[in-house]
């Protein structure tokens, strides 16, 4: 049986929970935060421009260069504007469960986004684990850079990412 992997990431951005609620809750966004190296682009029609729970977004994203999969999420839980979840329906993981959480701070925002996932394949896809941890590390990587960015940097903060195994 393969494990659970998790990782957990905290950033700060000096903007509102309410800036930070617009940007995040807007599917369209993730193509912003996502490395362009993934391939990763938006299939489905997903009914309005915030995410609310039970709305299914299709992608494809390549994490290996001509190979695109077919991924879809649903957006099971959201508290506004505190956090919402997406978990997969179907993709490459065998399981994909990503909080996403906002709490005000003096000053800003804190993100925290908190991923459980399994890979597939049993034996192959615990072996395959650190290739999808570095590629994990990267997508949160990237979006730090680009939110920093968009949004401006928090003093005296550097990109941290926890992973954790069962």
């Amino acid at each position: 049986m393969s494990r659970t992997f998790s990782l957990r990431t905290v950033q700060n951005l000096p903007i509102s929970p309410a800036e930070a609620w617009d940007f995040f809750s807007r599917p369209d966004n993730l193509v912003r935060i996502t490395p362009p190296g993934m391939g990763f682009s938006i299939r489905s029609h997903h009914h309005g421009d915030r995410m609310y729970p039970g709305q299914l977004i299709e992608y494809t994203v390549t994490p290996f260069p001509g190979m695109p999969l077919y991924w879809m999420t649903e957006i099971t839980h959201v508290s506004e504007p505190f956090y919402f979840v997406d978990e997969q329906r179907f993709g490459p993981y065998a399981l994909w469960h990503h909080q996403h959480h906002f709490r005000e701070r003096e000053g800003g925002v804190e993100m925290t986004d908190i991923v459980h996932y399994r890979l597939p394949f049993g034996i192959f896809g615990v072996l395959g684990g650190s290739f999808v941890r570095k590629k994990l590390e990267a997508i949160f990587r990237h979006r730090y850079d680009v939110t920093t960015q968009l949004f401006g940097a928090w003093p005296e903060q550097s990109c941290s990412i926890r992973f954790f195994r069962s």
